[in-house]
């Protein structure tokens, strides 16, 4: 009998991979509290935010909600890996030609569920640079704080006391906290939008080599149902013997070689935009190069880092800010709970074991 040769058994790395090196494996991945149902998704979505600055709790929401996305694709993958197997072990009853499509047709699934593993983790790169915008906004609030609380405290005072010294002097420190507050607003602006950038490129660059993939694994497991003879019989007739092992050997190696060669400059989709949409949008880069001349902000950011001025309070130095920090990861921790790391999916044979025959 013929025996499965599973894709990439030496796991070199790919073209892709060594062009981009991968990230370490997500975070979502480690044990867990609540880790399969939907009770973990309702929670984490609802708790989202409550502990921490009212700045940053819409993104601490939005950091949490794709924590679930991320679950979600960890199940995919592992359970799309176990229907490979078992495509696999129901054919071996079947006749030889369907024996050997739907074992070879299991390798590709099992193909697609590690695809979706190494997805998770490119895409948790998203979530982690997201995640520090949030932090940043958590860093931010202290001085919003001070300044609304020295325009409270002079209000009190001119309604009570109009003329108490004391209004003088908050109102210089009021001065002093609206720049201070001028300063933390402008590198929060700049590093939201540097943040952003970056976080949907690495999704979007994920995302594009996860489908161009999985099409490239479409394309040849269509190619192997050629192999299958679907002609009608009548009873009694035999079909002629199935002679299609090496064929079918052959399709998958080069659906190894077709995944392991790929690169994003080979990539089949590309997006075109129309005249109008091209004019619109050079248009759009030209302002920004245009308003960006001139202007030197290479300094503005240097007093934050001055922690004994007083212009820069960390999220983990205000009240609540620890407990804040570790939010995300804490609530799920258990000891002795199951990962996917530890699961015994990925140690698994993919298809079957060889078969002697007599």
């Amino acid at each position: 009998m013929h025996r499965t040769y599973s894709m990439r058994q030496s796991r070199a790395p790919t073209a892709s991979q060594l062009q981009n090196p991968p990230p370490p494996p997500s975070s979502t991945k480690s044990g867990r509290l609540f880790g399969k149902g939907g009770l973990g998704h309702a929670i984490r979505r609802q708790t989202a935010g409550q502990f921490g600055p009212d700045l940053a709790k819409k993104l601490s929401q939005l950091v949490k909600m794709e924590k679930n996305v991320m679950r979600s694709m960890e199940l995919v993958g592992r359970e799309r890996m176990e229907v490979a197997q078992q495509l696999s072990i129901w054919g071996e009853a079947c006749d030889e030609d369907v024996s050997d499509v739907t074992d070879k047709l299991g390798v590709l699934l099992y193909e697609i569920g590690e695809l979706e593993d190494q997805y998770v983790d490119r895409y948790d790169q998203y979530r982690v640079t997201i995640k520090s915008i949030r932090n940043i906004e958590a860093s931010v609030q202290p001085s919003r704080d001070r300044k609304q609380k020295i325009t409270d405290q002079i209000a009190q005072l001119k309604y009570k006391e109009p003329n108490s010294p004391k209004i003088v002097v908050l109102e210089q420190e009021l001065v002093r906290a609206e720049a201070e507050s001028l300063v933390a607003e402008a590198q929060l602006s700049n590093i939201t939008r540097e943040k952003l950038k970056a976080a949907y490129t690495y999704q979007f660059d994920a995302l594009r080599e996860h489908c161009e993939k999985l099409a490239i694994i479409a394309g040849y497991g269509k190619h192997l149902l050629e192999l299958v003879d679907d002609t009608p019989v009548t009873p009694g007739e035999t079909r002629a013997a199935y002679d299609g092992y090496e064929a079918s050997k052959a399709i998958i190696q080069d659906c190894e070689d077709a995944l392991t060669n790929w690169v994003t400059a080979n990539a089949a989709v590309s997006s075109k935009l129309s005249t109008r949409a091209r004019t619109l949008s050079q248009r759009r880069r030209n302002n920004i190069q245009r308003n960006g001349e001139g202007h030197d902000l290479s300094g503005q950011d240097a007093p934050l880092n001055d922690r004994e001025s007083g212009l820069w309070v960390p999220a983990s130095a205000h009240k609540g800010g620890e407990d804040y920090e570790d939010e995300d990861e804490e609530e799920e921790e258990e000891a002795g709970a199951p990962s996917i790391q530890d699961s015994t999916v990925n140690g698994e044979t993919r298809g079957r074991q060889e078969t002697v025959v007599a």
